[in-house]
């Protein structure tokens, strides 16, 4: 990195650090390495790479941005954000405790139950938004209170620098999963968070024509241990992910601020609706987290939840009968996204004592007109629902 980027605003960090032109040609963007080796001058002397497992020059420039966009010393990129969440979990050791979110995302909850558990790592789960339960659940062997805000799927907020302040003299580290908010919206590492996951699948990438996951963090002896893990495991992302990414993080400021407005005024067409029991967004002032994430998020991000009137068949077929938003797994994309998270993101949790409810529904907003959007809305609501209430 030639200049001193540092010294500049979100977007503009997010545009050109780690992203020079490239010294030969002078292309304004950098080119993708597609490389699996590099010619070494002699044995052992080359010029910072020598395999792409281990470094790889597009891969580098991700690090660089994504460490500058979450003010962290340092950054770590993989092929997903289970990869991320993995790689995290070998600074654990057999007889360990995790302490996770009671809503947390499904494949994490699946990854620490059916993987890591095996290995003598054991975790419970909390309402972490509760700072009473965090205090009640902390335990001597807790080494990680992993939490995400807004969390998934139910939007709840977790005020990181609470729980940093809580865990300040504990042997637990703070990891926060920062990706329904993006770095745009939300630093937690400046909050007192010791490490800031994300998939990169999402708001990052943005375009959902890639997956990946990153963990930015301070501490230079994780930073080594992690790095070696990354080799070792090798779950990397490729030069061309890597570059997708970068080219999606280009545009992230102005995406989140479209995401966060839309998702805004869906928020409330849904909370007047008389179809909809309950709605799940941030940037609703009747939200209990309303005023935390005022102090702590700059906007309220794209994802909204809501209950519908009725059972899960009713919520099924509301998020089939949607035309603009797409009935897919996933979030973040320029699209919108419906989804039934009892069934499709969160069916790994059922049966565990932390099952979503069957009425649920989860919107990734996207940034299509935000009219068209809330006109799907009312035409998918008013089609099932009376429908269902005749029978």
């Amino acid at each position: 990195m030639t200049s001193n980027w540092q010294e500049s605003a979100f977007e503009t960090r997010a545009i050109h650090v780690g992203q020079d032109p490239d010294p030969t040609t002078g292309a304004v963007i950098p080119p993708i390495y597609q490389t699996s080796t590099y010619v070494q001058e002699a044995v052992g002397v080359h010029k910072g790479y020598e395999y792409s497992r281990t470094d790889n020059p597009t891969r580098t420039a991700l690090h660089e941005v994504m460490a500058a966009l979450e003010g962290g010393a340092w950054a770590l990129a993989y092929a997903s954000g289970l990869a991320a969440t993995q790689n995290l979990a070998y600074l654990l050791n057999p007889g360990d405790h995790v302490l996770l979110s009671d809503d947390t995302y499904g494949g994490t909850y699946r990854l620490f139950a059916k993987v890591i558990g095996r290995y003598g790592i054991d975790f419970s789960l909390a309402d972490l938004s509760d700072l009473d339960a965090v205090r009640a659940a902390l335990r001597p062997n807790t080494r990680f209170v992993w939490v995400e805000t807004p969390t998934n799927p139910y939007l709840k907020i977790v005020d990181i620098r609470a729980i940093a302040g809580i865990i300040v003299d504990h042997p637990a580290r703070l990891v926060v999963d920062n990706t329904f908010a993006s770095p745009y919206l939300q630093q937690p590492l400046s909050l007192g968070a010791d490490y800031v996951l994300h998939s990169t699948t999402k708001y990052l990438g943005g375009h959902s024509d890639v997956v990946g996951g990153v963990v930015v963090g301070n501490d230079p002896d994780a930073y080594e241990t992690l790095k070696f893990h990354q080799n070792a495991a090798g779950a990397v992302p490729g030069p061309f992910d890597c570059w997708l990414t970068l080219r999606g993080i280009k545009t992230l400021a102005v995406r989140m601020d479209r995401h966060s407005a839309n998702a805004r005024a869906v928020a409330e067409f849904l909370h007047r609706h008389e179809f909809v029991d309950r709605v799940f967004y941030p940037g609703l002032p009747d939200h209990l987290g309303h005023d935390i994430a005022q102090r702590q998020m700059r906007d309220f991000s794209g994802m909204v939840s809501f209950t519908v009137r009725g059972d899960f068949e009713v919520a099924a077929e509301v998020a089939k009968s949607t035309k603009v938003f797409q009935l897919a797994e996933s979030l973040g994309g320029v699209e919108s996204l419906i989804e039934h998270p009892g069934q499709m993101t969160h069916a790994s949790v059922a049966g565990t004592g932390a099952e979503v409810e069957d009425t649920l529904i989860r919107l990734s907003v996207g940034i299509e007109n935000v009219t068209d959007l809330v006109d799907d809305l009312e035409q998918a609501l008013a089609a099932v629902i009376p429908a269902a209430a005749l029978r």
